[in-house]
């Protein structure tokens, strides 16, 4: 099926230019909305939002980027923060890695409405494989677009390839089953891609009325039940855990790193976390200790030269004896942002004889 809505375009690709080895996240304050309509036809209403993906924010999906309210060339999101890239027009709502994917989360309606475009059939491939030229024109991937009546729509990319339920003309209620996230159209890491429009125009429904330019404004159109997105935590870590050898990016993407644990006759332990949202000057340090609680490795990573959209350490050391130690490996991540601390997460491994 064809979106014959105008896919929405990104000028570039930062989240390929800006990533490293770690990552972070945000939230937001959240109020109801309440949108005056433009004529008396189109009466003042409340106009509130579901959470469009079945999964827990900040647990099992992050916001990897929201809406860029900068009117030029450079990024600004709804907290005066740096939690987007140029033209975005949505919110990024990602996965954790490609094993948490291939398991199905659900995409919901965020609001009862009619299917106006669909699409299906697109392959998931990250666009770093196919190329930006395969998908040139539908860069959406597979998705749908909801009208929800006085003006108000949603457009929901980067759906799972055969998991659409609903077609145009179909009737939806708010929470209803849309398909399944994916990794279809432009994108390099599994998410949904969640756009929200007024007559035609990109609204932010964590800052509904805000002006180009403007920050710490506006309204959320988040429903008061919402409570997983009321914070807006500055960086945040979405992977954390252990495994027997070096590991790559690539590995922890695709979630193939947490079949790879540690034993009693691994060649190494090492322990790893990925965070996104990092900042310029951020300091990352991980450390691991023994059962005994001596410290078997540490890496105190320097200051990042430049933000980072996603970014992982690592700390490890290789097997000396002829078996490890068995019992308890505790490792522990600290962010620290201009001296303070901003994220700190612990995380063990247990090792039988």
């Amino acid at each position: 099926m064809k979106l014959s809505l105008p896919d929405y375009t990104l000028s570039r690709a930062p989240w390929a230019e800006r990533t490293g080895r770690m990552m972070a996240i945000v939230s937001v304050p959240m109020v109801c909305a309440v949108i005056i309509c433009a004529s008396e036809a189109r009466c003042s209403e409340l106009q509130q939002f579901a959470w469009p993906v079945a999964c827990e924010l900040g647990t099992t999906c992050f916001i990897q980027n929201y809406v860029d309210h900068d009117p030029l060339d450079k990024t600004l999101d709804f907290r005066c923060g740096h939690r987007t890239y140029d033209g975005h027009d949505g919110t990024d709502i990602r996965l954790p890695d490609l094993d948490v994917q291939r398991q199905g989360v659900e995409v919901v309606a965020a609001a009862s409405g009619r299917v106006a475009h669909a699409r299906d059939g697109m392959d998931d491939v990250s666009v770093k494989v196919v190329g930006k030229a395969a998908i040139t024109g539908r860069e959406c991937g597979n998705g749908a677009v909801v009208e929800h009546g006085n003006g108000w729509s949603t457009q929901y990319c980067h759906m799972a390839k055969g998991s659409l339920r609903a077609k145009p003309g179909d009737s939806v209620s708010s929470g209803q089953a849309l398909g399944l996230v994916g990794l279809s159209g432009n994108t390099e890491f599994p998410h949904l891609h969640f756009t929200v429009r007024h007559d035609g125009k990109i609204v932010d429904p964590f800052a509904s009325g805000a002006a180009k330019g403007e920050c710490n404004s506006g309204r959320s159109l988040w429903q008061p039940t919402q409570n997983s997105v009321s914070n807006y935590p500055s960086a945040e870590i979405i992977n954390a855990g252990f495994a027997d050898r070096a590991v790559t990016m690539e590995e922890i993407e695709t979630g193939e790193v947490k079949r790879s644990l540690p034993g009693s006759q691994s060649a190494a332990i090492v322990a790893y976390v990925r965070a996104i949202g990092l900042q310029a000057d951020d300091e990352q340090a991980l450390e691991l200790r023994s059962p005994e609680g001596q410290v078997v490795a540490e890496y105190r990573a320097p200051k990042l030269p430049r933000d980072q959209a996603q970014y992982f350490i690592s700390a490890g050391r290789k097997r000396a004896g002829s078996a490890w130690p068995a019992g308890t490996y505790r490792a522990t991540f600290v962010l620290r942002r201009h001296g303070a601390e901003i994220a700190r997460r612990s995380f063990q491994v247990d090792i039988a004889q």
